[in-house]
């Protein structure tokens, strides 16, 4: 029995680990396989937004990898996979991506997204983007990847931050092609 490819996250040290959070529970729910690295920085970020140490997201996902671990199938092209998403995706990610440095797991597993031109999706947060910033990103959607703004959806009428979170994490698992119940589009009728 051929094992399915597994959707790699890369949970970075931006603001937003909500967002990550929301994408490995529907992935969870979806039934995904799924490959987590979580970054130093990623780790501060949720304890402090989210009140979660880093190892209580190794449910959500079906296999974890450290950070610091360059030797990782993930790190290999030879390791098939579904697809990656940094999420959130800090500005010095952005950059040591843009600029091939594969320094860590995260940065190496999305060099190898590159290189194998697989779906590659990079949720950026920080505000205002300054110009180096906006240059990595514009380079990296000029290579293919999708760079997947952390914008609230205002024209849903969302009533919580908890509901702008399910579109953000369902606007990702979109792009990755996995079906969720995580936000309605534009104009749909009622489930």
């Amino acid at each position: 029995m051929v094992e399915e490819p597994p959707i790699v996250v890369g949970v970075s040290g931006a603001s937003g680990a909500p967002i990550a959070v929301q994408v490995l529970e529907a992935l969870r729910a979806s039934r995904a396989p799924v490959a987590l690295v979580v970054s130093d920085g990623a780790r501060v970020v949720l304890q402090e937004e989210c009140g979660l140490a880093a190892d209580a997201l190794d449910r959500l996902a079906t296999v974890v990898y450290s950070d610091h671990d360059l030797a990782a199938p993930i790190a290999s092209g030879s390791r098939r996979t579904r697809g990656m998403v940094v999420v959130p995706c800090s500005a010095n990610t952005v950059a040591k991506i843009a600029l091939g440095l594969g320094d860590t797991l995260l940065t190496r597993a999305a060099h190898v997204h590159l290189k194998e031109r697989r779906p590659l999706v990079l949720v950026p947060r920080e505000t205002p983007m300054p110009t180096l910033l906006l240059r990595h990103l514009t380079t990296l959607s000029e290579l293919g990847v999708v760079i997947l703004d952390a914008a609230p959806p205002y024209y849903l009428h969302p009533k919580s931050v908890d509901d702008q979170t399910a579109y953000l994490a369902g606007k990702v698992l979109d792009q990755l092609g996995v079906a969720h119940e995580l936000y309605r589009g534009w104009r749909s009728e009622a489930p």
